[in-house]
């Protein structure tokens, strides 16, 4: 009988995985099934482009993963029952009243994550998130309808605010754009980086709100803790991600956050036949610092992923290879971008690279992240093992079988 490995999510993490899973592993031993509520590979990193109007390239996973042997089934996941190793999902795209369940002998979770109002009243009634394609689609329906003059305002000032605000006030300079941040616009990065940063905003007119809490959304404004307001025809709420409830639901042990935490190869450290990466794993990388959401952190996560499961099932040598971190790529637009260089456990350091260049940069690490997953065999040398083996059903994925690892992928 085929080993039947099932991936749950098919953003950066769980295409990618899924596809070098096919490049290892023969297609006579294994049923590779990638399921995904969405046809097509949605580039989230560009979420706030699609929020000013500009157009996406569309990437069909029929035409990504032809001739793969990964199949596709396009579903939503409702519920994981980990102890039973099924998986319940509903049809999607004209087929929602189909319930159907999933067996697996591997399972990769990879669902992602959505936006975290942080319990904030009127946050989920009012306010605008680009955590992912519909979210983003809203808000650019709504910023084409405001006149010139209206006031926007982004709330967050991690990578996700800064790159909407910078592109919102580009793409619509009438527009009078806010950000709203906890502490320090910037904060966390190089004194050449803040510099870099306050000039592109004082540039593009956007005003600041440094240590600001918002407390409250309305539909014309927000609250902050200090108890004043600010106006805002449109509020755009980034202070972050949460993950999906299903993981917590089940009986696999998660952090405080929901994430299903993980060894170093990305396998859960109570249930052993299951593999968390991205968003919804709580993995650590150098000093054991956990690891951020991002698509920096979840890439390399997922080739680990896939090379353990790859060496478990055909008895070859598990990946003991660092994940680390290298840069921050922030785009500030169209036309201008940073690049902050950190150390391997994402701190910065004095070097960025700032300006046009860095621009160029950002917009190519894009595209090759999209290119790799559109791509996701390529250049993975045909290494295809035979199955000799099921992953152990006894012990811990802490075993002696599972080394622990840090964040940089395998070749």
């Amino acid at each position: 009988m085929q080993h039947r490995i099932i991936v749950l999510g098919a953003g950066y993490t769980g295409a990618v995985a899924a596809g070098r899973l096919a490049r290892r592993l023969h297609r006579e031993d294994v049923a590779i099934t990638l399921v995904n509520a969405e046809p097509d590979f949605v580039e989230r990193v560009r979420m706030h482009q699609l929020a000013v109007g500009q157009e996406l390239r569309s990437r069909p996973f029929s035409e990504m993963f032809a001739g793969t042997g990964v199949e596709l089934k396009l579903a939503k996941v409702t519920g994981v029952d980990v102890d039973r190793k099924t998986v319940a999902v509903v049809g999607a795209h004209g087929a929602e009243g189909l319930e159907e369940e999933l067996e697996y002998d591997t399972l990769v979770y990879a669902l992602g994550s959505g936006w975290n109002d942080q319990g904030v009243p009127g946050t989920a009634e009012y306010a605008h998130e680009i955590a992912g394609r519909p979210g983003a689609l809203r808000l650019r329906e709504r910023l084409a309808r405001l006149d010139a003059g209206q006031p926007v305002l982004v709330v967050g000032g991690g990578l996700t605010g800064i790159e909407a605000a910078t592109e919102i006030a580009e793409a619509r300079p009438d527009l009078d754009v806010a950000l709203a941040v906890r502490g320090g616009l910037g904060d966390w990065l190089s004194p050449k980086g803040r510099r870099h940063l306050r000039k592109v905003f004082d540039r593009l007119g956007i005003t600041v709100h440094e240590h600001t809490a918002v407390t409250a959304v309305e539909t014309d404004r927000v609250t902050t803790a200090e108890g004043s307001t600010i106006p805002a025809a449109v509020t755009v709420w980034t202070t972050g991600f949460a993950v999906h409830p299903i993981a917590e639901a089940t009986t696999l042990e998660v952090a405080e956050t929901g994430q299903i935490v993980v060894d170093g190869t990305m396998r859960s450290v109570s249930h052993p036949d299951v593999y968390a990466i991205g968003d919804t794993a709580m993995a650590t990388g150098p000093g054991d610092k956990p690891l951020r959401m991002s698509c920096a952190s979840g890439t390399p996560m997922a080739w680990q992923a896939a090379e353990a499961i790859a060496a478990r099932l055909t008895g070859g040598k598990l990946p003991n290879v660092p994940l680390r971190y290298f840069n921050q790529c922030i785009s500030l637009g169209r036309k201008e971008g940073l690049i902050q260089y950190v150390t391997a456990d994402d701190r910065a350091v004095r070097a960025a690279l700032t300006g046009r260049f860095a621009a160029v940069y950002k917009e190519l690490v894009c595209k090759g992240a999209a290119w790799g997953v559109a791509n996701p065999t390529f250049g993975i040398p045909v290494r295809r093992r035979r199955v000799v083996r099921v992953p152990a059903q006894a012990g811990s994925a802490g075993s002696a079988d599972s080394p622990s690892s840090a964040v940089k992928a395998p070749a």
